[in-house]
C-alpha cells in the first residue's frame, strides 16, 4: 500500500470514527513521512546512494573549511612578518645603520 493510500485511509477512518487522538497522530506521522519523501525526491536524495553522497559532501565541506582556515592563518602570519620586517627596516634607517656599514 502506498503512502498516499495509507494517508487517505487514515483520513477516512478519522472522519468515520470522530477523529480519536491515536488516529490523528497516525495521520500526522504519515503526512510527515510523505512530505519528507517528496522533499527528498525533489532534492534528488531519494535514491539508495544519497546517504553516501551526503557523507562525501560533508567531508568535502569540512576539507574546504579547513583549507580556508589555514589560508587565513597563513595570510595573517605573513602580514605580521611583513610588518615586523618593515619595522626593522624603519629602525635601521632611523638609527643610521647605513652609516655603520660604511
Amino acid at each position: 500500500m502506498s503512502d498516499e493510500a495509507v494517508l487517505a485511509q487514515l483520513i477516512g477512518q478519522a472522519a468515520s470514527e470522530g477523529a480519536e487522538i491515536a488516529t490523528l497522530r497516525a495521520i500526522a506521522e504519515e503526512a510527515g513521512e510523505l512530505g519528507a519523501g517528496r522533499a527528498l525526491a525533489r532534492l534528488g536524495l531519494a535514491d539508495v546512494g544519497a546517504g553516501k553522497d551526503m557523507a562525501e559532501l560533508r567531508e568535502l565541506l569540512a576539507a574546504w573549511r579547513d583549507a580556508k582556515r589555514s589560508v587565513v592563518k597563513e595570510v595573517l602570519a605573513w602580514g605580521v612578518r611583513l610588518m615586523l620586517a618593515t619595522l626593522l627596516v624603519g629602525l635601521a634607517v632611523k638609527l643610521g645603520f647605513w652609516g655603520w656599514v660604511k
